[in-house]
């Protein structure tokens, strides 16, 4: 323990942080970097860091990633005037050697950022007031990137969203059926097969160049915003790690997806699983209100169809994992990966229940904004 104390002290110091460390605490709420919050006391006043080593296996081109953050959040920096600027935009902290990353004796990748004080993160999006905030954060970041050229850019992970290759994997997985599943699942593959035309035709709007190429965040769920403890009023996107080149279908779809889940994404129950539609009006609301003067006409018609399509992606993807061998997603139980994608194929079909309704809502959203 002792040891890895120091190890860690030696990657803080790396990053030439005024003032005395005093502390340091791990923090077990991210899934792919390891995280510590180091408390530093500089002449009586404490400040704060958090540092991440970046995942290698996820990342494997983490100066690339780190490139891509330093553009936007210096980008998003420039435009905020506000002396509460450090809350409401990450701040790269560079090393001594004035890169925004430090490698450690090991080849591991570091990184440092001033830790956001006063500020909470949400696992669920439980209200109305909290899905509109989350929209208005995420509206608000792409409003602020809607000047920056996403083609500057690195893919971060390559083709992430492309259907028509995640389409490609899943007839490889059927084709292989290497844990013999195929024949227990044919209500799942007919139904995504079914979709397939469908679900494809937003990446290939966007590969055709039909829809503007903007900077993606990628991973639009609640818990990577942060709100302010007191107001609850939205202070800065994190998580950049995928930022990226895209469509912003992907993100708005992200954003309903995993906010209009009556149920959780691994819910047994599909009894549970609904679209929640008072949830996802306050989302395109909040959203519409800080984008709705630059977003073009494809992309204000896609907003309801973005959610149908990242949730089958997720669909896709998770079957594909289940029918591979769950080699890629983290499972509890054997059946987990397809407990998941039945949740996001009745999530699917919730939302074509009520598509009139859900369509004629959001044009009349889009027709006010």
């Amino acid at each position: 323990m002792e040891s890895m104390h120091n190890e860690l002290n030696n990657i803080i110091q790396a990053f030439g942080i005024k003032g005395d460390l005093v502390d340091i605490k791990q923090n077990t709420d991210g899934h792919i970097n390891s995280t510590f919050v180091s408390v530093f006391d500089n002449d009586g006043k404490i400040e704060k860091y958090t540092h991440q080593r970046i995942n290698k296996d996820v990342f494997p081109s983490p100066e690339k990633v780190m490139d891509n953050i330093v553009k936007v959040t210096d980008y998003i920096s420039k435009q905020i005037d506000s002396k509460d600027k450090e809350r409401l935009v990450l701040k790269v902290i560079n090393a001594l050697d004035k890169r925004p990353y430090y490698v450690d004796q090991k080849g591991e990748y570091w990184r440092c950022y001033r830790y956001i004080d006063n500020a909470v993160a949400f696992s669920k999006c439980t209200s109305l007031m909290l899905a509109k905030n989350l929209a208005i954060a995420i509206g608000d970041f792409h409003l602020k990137l809607s000047g920056f050229d996403g083609s500057l850019l690195f893919p971060s992970i390559k083709d992430f969203h492309n259907m028509v290759m995640r389409y490609d994997a899943l007839s490889k997985a059927v084709e292989q059926d290497r844990m013999a599943r195929a024949k227990g699942v044919r209500y799942e593959l007919g139904f995504l097969f079914d979709n397939m035309q469908r679900g494809e035709k937003i990446w290939k709007d966007y590969e055709n160049g039909l829809l503007p190429n903007r900077v993606t965040h990628n991973d639009t769920k609640i818990n990577n915003v942060l709100f302010d403890k007191d107001s609850m009023k939205p202070l800065a996107v994190i998580d950049l790690d995928t930022i990226m080149p895209g469509t912003i279908l992907f993100d708005i779809g992200d954003m309903i997806r995993t906010s209009c889940n009556s149920a959780d994404e691994d819910e047994r129950n599909l009894g549970k699983v609904e679209f929640n539609v008072s949830i996802y009006e306050a989302l395109i609301y909040g959203y519409l209100s800080k984008t709705g003067r630059f977003l073009k006409e494809p992309e204000l018609s896609g907003i309801l169809e973005s959610g149908r399509m990242m949730t089958q992606i997720m669909a896709v993807r998770f079957l594909t994992d289940y029918l591979d061998g769950d080699r890629y997603y983290r499972i509890s139980y054997p059946e987990h990966n397809l407990i998941r994608a039945r949740n996001q194929i009745k999530l699917i079909s919730s939302m074509d229940k009520i598509w009139s309704k859900l369509d004629g809502m959001t044009t009349k959203m889009i027709q006010s904004r």
